[in-house]
């Protein structure tokens, strides 16, 4: 695969971000590639859906499997915006997903080398081994996820102050 590529499919990546985002989730988006083109699309939807699987990991893999009509993506890569948590990582490795590239670093549940490194775990522990790139496109992916928990934080403190504002004035919450 060539940096071209690899960069045109982290694009495609960061545009189902954007999608996350609109629908006020943290901005992960993901693409799994099959022969040099994209099968399946993913973003997270743990907000519009309630449901703490819905990665963007995990739809972009349901997606790809009902695309194909099997669970064994072994020709499959995955490129996604921030490094694979554990879940997610269990399920690449049960989809058995050949390679997977991510953008953004994750100091807090990263399974790629940041909290965790499954990828290097002994032969005898896993059943599949999936190669891993991080760290492409990590500027701009990083940027997405930093600008949004950004103004996140400052729309609940300007949530704070109105409503200590109100209680100032006498109005309270109905």
């Amino acid at each position: 695969m060539t940096i071209e590529k690899i960069s045109l499919f982290m694009q495609q990546a960061l545009s189902e971000a954007d999608l996350a985002e609109q629908n006020g989730d943290v901005p992960v988006g993901a693409v799994i590639v099959k022969s040099g083109k994209i099968i399946a699309r993913g973003h997270n939807k743990r907000e519009l859906t309630s449901d703490t699987t819905a990665h963007a990991e995990i739809v972009a893999i349901r997606a790809a499997c009902q695309k194909l009509q099997r669970w064994i993506l072994d020709d499959c890569e995955l490129y996604v915006t921030l490094e694979p948590c554990l879940m997610c990582f269990g399920a690449i490795i049960q989809a058995r997903i050949a390679n997977v590239y991510f953008g953004a670093y994750d100091p807090k549940t990263g399974a790629c080398g940041s909290v965790a490194e499954m990828a290097t775990l002994k032969d005898s522990e896993l059943n599949h081994h999936t190669s891993i790139i991080g760290g492409l496109l990590e500027e701009e992916c990083a940027k997405k996820l930093t600008d949004f928990f950004q103004k996140k934080r400052c729309c609940v403190k300007l949530n704070k102050d109105n409503r200590e504002e109100d209680k100032e004035y006498g109005q309270t919450e109905k």
